[in-house]
């Protein structure tokens, strides 16, 4: 994973964390960081850093967004191509990759609120594919998605049937 992506996962997750029910912004996290350190990094900078073209950070830098997101500082920097330690299995790489792929999804239809929450509910469960392969089984199940949907969103279901 690359410092950028890592930047912009800790920002999907610090904005749930926060109860935004969305990714923080560049520059949320830079005022945050200022009101609760006195210092901050630039919105512009950490533009830069999620856009590949500042792949390394100065000691300050990192420190500074380390303690913000509560991450260890050599967590900040691009990993090697292929690498995990041993201690995580393969399925969990995967797992860290849908959750990923998730967050980024919730921040991409921020248009559509509700699905945005949907998203990212979905990458807060601890094994993510569950719910996936839950909804798999729903889907292939003839009308119990409408069923579902009947008892767990009844308004919803009624304007539907309208």
């Amino acid at each position: 994973m690359t410092l950028a992506d890592k930047i912009h996962n800790l920002r999907a997750i610090e904005g749930s964390l926060r109860g935004l029910g969305r990714p923080m912004t560049q520059q949320e996290v830079s005022r945050a960081m200022r009101k609760q350190f006195g210092k901050a990094i630039s919105q512009s900078y950490l533009s830069q850093i999620e856009s590949g073209g500042r792949p390394h950070l100065t000691h300050t830098s990192r420190t500074l967004l380390a303690k913000f997101f509560g991450v260890y500082p050599g967590f900040l920097v691009n990993d090697p191509e292929g690498y995990h330690t041993e201690l995580i299995s393969e399925l969990r790489v995967r797992e860290a990759t849908l959750d990923s792929w998730l967050l980024t999804g919730a921040e991409r239809f921020q248009s559509d609120p509700e699905l945005s929450a949907g998203l990212l509910a979905v990458a807060e469960v601890n094994d993510s594919r569950r719910p996936l392969l839950l909804l798999r089984e729903i889907l292939r199940t003839p009308g119990l998605l409408d069923r579902l949907e009947g008892v767990l969103r009844p308004a919803r279901q009624e304007k539907a049937d309208s």
